[in-house]
């Protein structure tokens, strides 16, 4: 059963600041932004409440996996027995606020969120910045570093995940499919418009299911290579679904100016819908 319920954020060490906050779950992003430690944010009476401790990123915080020093946490507190665990993996711009509202949101619905790194703490402010941390990507390590984390939400104590699925956007789209491909024990991946594999014997690999969100207005990935993609997965015999709006690239980000509000809020009920029919 997937509900709101209080969660905690885990990160926390040297720095960590000792406020916390609570909110009530939304899909209107302001009122996460506009959030200060101490507030009590209302959307509509009698929901539940969020209980999130704002805290600082730290070096090596889960003693034996070095790869996730600069990760992200959020998992339901109070769970009584396992509790599913998602690998989130960021946008092109690196491991931001944003991401750290898709994980508080993930968290929300009940799952453990864990947000990898894979810029070793730098985050873009610009696309040229932007660019060149993808370029500076070491393929090898990155891989490492999400085998790591999906390891982790299955052993660490405080998740033992028994199902796991992973979620990215643009960048993290790719790596999301990355990672489905390399995790054969993985459960479900969510590729929002992230580059494609086309090619049916690599997509044999996968053993996950796979949701598929896409903007028929993206010219870096266009109808076509997604119609490719869809073929593809067919033929491999990965069960998948994929859904398409008349938007452009990173529809679903507020803070682009491309962000379209309704493909938005029907692309996350379809992943809602799709992660506890997986997990």
């Amino acid at each position: 059963m997937r509900f709101a319920i209080p969660m905690v954020l885990l990160l926390a060490a040297s720095g960590a600041r000792a406020d916390t906050y609570t909110m009530t779950p939304s899909d209107d992003w302001s009122i996460l932004e506009a959030a200060e430690a101490g507030d009590v944010v209302e959307v509509a009476p009698g929901t539940a409440q969020l209980v999130i401790a704002a805290c600082d990123y730290v070096r090596n915080p889960w003693g034996d996996y070095d790869e996730l020093n600069l990760g992200f946490l959020a998992r339901p507190a109070g769970a009584d027995d396992w509790t599913p665990g998602i690998v989130v993996i960021h946008e092109w711009w690196g491991l931001n606020e944003h991401i750290e509202h898709w994980a508080d949101r993930l968290a929300g619905l009940g799952y453990a969120a864990l947000a990898v790194d894979l810029y070793g703490g730098k985050v873009a402010a610009t696309s040229d910045e932007a660019m060149a941390l993808v370029r500076s990507v070491d393929e090898a390590k990155a891989m490492k570093t999400l085998l790591a984390a999906h390891e982790m939400l299955q052993r660490d104590s405080r998740i033992a995940a028994k199902k796991t699925a992973c979620i990215g956007w643009c960048f993290g789209g790719g790596w999301s499919l990355k990672l489905a491909l390399a995790a054969k024990d993985l459960d479900a991946a969510v590729i929002y418009y992230g580059r494609l594999v086309t090619d049916p014997a690599e997509l044999k690999e996968i053993h996950a299911k796979i949701l598929g969100i896409f903007g028929n207005m993206d010219n870096g990935i266009p109808p076509r290579v997604v119609d490719e993609f869809d073929k593809a997965l067919a033929e491999a015999g990965v069960e998948h679904e994929i859904h398409r709006y008349d938007a452009n690239h990173a529809f679903a980000n507020p803070s682009s100016a491309r962000y379209d509000q309704k493909a938005a809020a029907d692309a996350w009920v379809q992943v809602q819908a799709f992660l506890k029919r997986a997990l």
